[in-house]
């Protein structure tokens, strides 16, 4: 493969660690936000933005580790069904199901711009900020999901490796 390529794959893994951090910083701050709140409880003092804070932070965290699990291809998959397939009947059925994966990653990410445009002017209860950030990581993820599908297609075996590996 050509420099080209070594490019692409050096720009994918740091993608990948970059979203790696992202998810941990989340998992630090949601941890904060839920001690901090279980802390001012206890202290007959409450912080009134932890829940709503932890609800945001929860959203980013699931919609980061959907990323990144499927940039690993750790989604769990049932193929029991599709193992029973013949050599080139599984081929087929696998590109029609990353196409369709690919399709719902795109809806995902469409319908996740409009909700974001239709919350645009909404405020956070407790937080100074628009309720649109609640659906801003579901575009991302959407597209991300879409690009991974699409990449599979184009290219079967050439990202992460499928944990179960087909029975022959």
């Amino acid at each position: 493969m050509g420099s080209g390529g070594l490019g692409l794959i050096g720009m994918l893994r740091r993608f990948d660690r970059g979203l790696e951090l992202f998810g941990v910083l989340l998992l630090a701050l949601l941890l904060v936000t839920v001690l901090l709140g279980v802390v001012t409880r206890a202290a007959d003092a409450p912080l009134i933005w932890t829940d709503e804070g932890a609800r945001f932070l929860m959203v980013w965290l699931a919609c980061t580790g959907w990323m990144i699990a499927g940039r690993r291809r750790a989604h769990v998959r049932i193929r029991f069904f599709q193992q029973m397939l013949p050599e080139p009947a599984w081929r087929v059925m696998e590109r029609v199901i990353q196409l369709a994966m690919a399709l719902l990653g795109g809806c995902i990410a469409w319908f996740a711009i409009t909700l974001v445009r239709r919350n645009a002017e909404l405020d956070a209860t407790s937080l100074p900020i628009s309720m649109a950030w609640l659906y801003v990581p579901m575009i991302p993820a959407g597209l991300a999901m879409a690009a991974q599908a699409l990449a599979q297609v184009v290219a079967p075996g050439t990202s992460a490796p499928v944990l179960v590996e087909r029975v022959e």
